[in-house]
């Protein structure tokens, strides 16, 4: 099924620049490109979301630690470092 988008005159500039470089043999192919990254980005938002929900669960599931806690219990193990001013 073939698809018409109307890209606007910068993006328009953008796909003819990318083709007309060689980068791209096509505009159809700097389109699926584009498909493809925005299907990444959804796809690492949606793993984002997934894990802030799951914290959320955990927090009012009652499975979470005060950082002060966390924190002693990292400097135990890992000892402090001390910031370095530039």
């Amino acid at each position: 099924m073939a698809i018409s988008a109307d890209l606007g005159e910068k993006l328009e500039a953008v796909v003819n620049d990318l083709v007309a470089n060689g980068r791209y043999n096509s505009k159809s192919e700097v389109l699926r490109e584009g498909v493809r990254l925005v299907q990444e980005r959804e796809a690492a938002l949606a793993r984002l979301l997934a894990a802030f929900d799951k914290s959320i669960d955990d927090f009012e599931a009652g499975r979470s630690e005060p950082l002060e806690d966390v924190m002693e219990r990292l400097t135990a193990k890992y000892g402090r470092s001390e910031r370095r001013s530039a």
